[in-house]
């Protein structure tokens, strides 16, 4: 049984709902227990051994078998240096065919890990060499793009980090005093374990399988001490399949400095950060009181039946302040806002596109058939409102129950009619090419879409039609229920490409396409 949240109220139709699957949980008595990840440093040249398989993980007191990178949860954390070529040897040893993705990393197309696109999936046994070159610095990511509402979920990702280069490059920055890298997930756990996932289609494919044991690291319950007045740069990465958060840490100053592939023109104050799923974001935050600071997820849950909203606070860990005075003290450098010189002239000549019309666009809907007769009934009663982001799995039985043999998630052109895999586009490297993302409001269920394209990057031109003025570059964007975003692609790389929604149930069922970069 999905736990259902003390807030809700359910129906009694709701609860008797079961999707009509087989459902799988993976179960290994012989696997060995997984350990926490290791910092991997990698030079130019290096072979990496990566492998997939099957390993144990203790939960509230129960041991379940889950899936990891080299045995480790996450898998390996990697550091590189901007400009380096690694070879990486991928062995899967699951029972289920696999791959990796090198997510945001403007790699050659050959080495994308998308199966039937850039290579053929991994068959169990099998191992296929990568080759992955580096030429962006930032905060990355690695997973499978083989049925990532399981493995995903059941533990295959890992963080990669890639350091500037250069000999202007400091050896040690002077904006913080150390730095943390975090992947956020959630596991969906219930009286007797993980909740099972569908073999032969995915579950929750209405909203996405939302998580009640929330994540830091693969494991609950951060823990991070820092002296009085330290600055910790943070390194944030989703790694969850649904989930968007809104970070925050309690009494301590933050400012965001980058996002997906790089610096913002100039950092920013804010009091939380918002980060949907495949998104990262940097964060630089000054603890400057003594006692405890609170690493925070504050959200709004909705109790659709009624229309009561309620609030959610989650405390995914604690930072304790030691009364030490941190040496050397960056607080004057902390409090100063400083603009990214190579951002600002790297993006200043592409505000023009800002005003011209888009080059193309895409409708983000869905069409469903054969849902349970509560289901549709509640669901038509829902579409008077629409959350722009769904925060948490306030109709957790009704989502469980649907699979993606009911739901097609879409993205359609409506300048051709095409969907999905249907759509072709074919862009000239070296344009930059305008796309118009909107998120349909009269859908069956309007919900927030983190939209991602491989291989490229892409600025977020305007929100609602109000331009950004603060640009990043990004591979993924978080776009609200009923909001229309503009994003100007710089189709630089070429190759084949996907584009999809990273909510791994809506990619499983259907919400995705390709485009070519000639």
């Amino acid at each position: 049984m999905v736990p259902t949240p003390p807030q809700l109220t359910m129906l009694p139709a709701e609860m008797r709902l079961r999707p009509d699957v087989t459902p799988f949980l993976p179960s290994d008595s012989a696997a060995p227990p997984a350990h926490p990840s290791q910092r991997m440093q990698l030079h130019d040249g290096d072979t990496l051994r990566l492998a997939a398989g099957v390993v144990t993980r203790a939960f509230n007191g129960r041991t379940h078998t889950m899936y990891a990178f080299n045995g480790q949860y996450p898998g390996p954390l990697l550091e590189v240096t901007r400009g380096a070529v690694v070879i990486v040897v991928f062995t899967n040893t699951l029972t289920d065919s696999s791959t990796i993705h090198w997510h945001g990393i403007r790699l050659d197309n050959p080495f994308d890990g998308v199966p039937d696109v850039t290579q053929p999936a991994v068959a169990p046994g099998g191992s296929f060499t990568y080759r992955v070159r580096f030429p962006d610095a930032g905060i990355y990511w690695y997973h499978p793009h083989v049925r990532e509402d399981v493995q995903q979920e059941l533990g295959l990702y890992g963080n990669l980090l890639v350091r500037p280069s250069g000999p202007s490059r400091p050896s040690r920055p002077s904006e913080f005093n150390r730095e943390e890298i975090l992947l956020l997930d959630d596991l969906l756990i219930g009286d007797s374990g993980p909740i099972p996932l569908g073999r032969e289609s995915p579950t929750h494919a209405l909203m996405g399988r939302f998580g009640n044991l929330l994540l830091v690291n693969g494991a609950p319950d951060y823990h991070l001490t820092v002296r009085r007045g330290e600055v910790v740069r943070f390194y944030l990465t989703d790694a969850s399949n649904t989930r968007t958060w809104n970070l925050s840490f309690a009494g301590a100053r933050m400012k965001v400095v980058a996002s997906d592939a790089g610096p913002f023109e100039r950092a920013a104050w804010v009091s939380s950060v918002v980060i949907g799923p495949a998104e990262r974001y940097v964060v630089d935050v000054r603890f400057d009181t003594t006692g405890s600071s609170a690493f925070l997820n504050r959200v709004q849950g909705l109790d659709h039946l009624y229309g009561r909203f309620f609030t959610e606070v989650d405390t995914l860990g604690t930072v304790a302040v030691s009364a030490q005075t941190v040496s050397p003290d960056l607080g004057a450098r902390f409090a100063t806002i400083r603009s990214d010189t190579a951002t600002l002239r790297e993006v200043e000549p592409l505000r023009r596109y800002i005003a011209r019309p888009p080059n193309q666009a895409l409708i983000l809907t869905l069409e469903t058939h054969d849902l349970p007769f509560v289901t549709q009934r509640l669901m038509m009663l829902d579409s008077i409102y629409f959350a722009p982001v769904e925060w948490s799995g306030t109709m957790p039985m009704m989502n469980w129950a649907s699979t993606a043999r009911q739901v097609r998630w879409i993205l359609r052109d409506p300048a051709t009619g095409r969907e999905n895999s249907a759509v072709d586009w074919r862009f000239k490297r070296g344009s930059f090419v305008k796309i118009r993302l909107v998120n349909e409001r009269r859908a069956f269920h309007g919900m927030q879409h983190p939209i991602h394209l491989h291989g490229q990057r892409f600025l977020v031109l305007a929100v609602n039609g109000v331009p950004q003025n603060n640009l990043v570059w990004k591979d993924t964007v978080l776009v609200p229920a009923g909001s229309v975003v503009d994003i100007l692609l710089d189709a630089s790389n070429p190759g084949h490409w996907m584009l999809h929604c990273h909510i791994a149930e809506h990619l499983s069922a259907g919400m995705m396409t390709h485009f070519t970069v000639e």
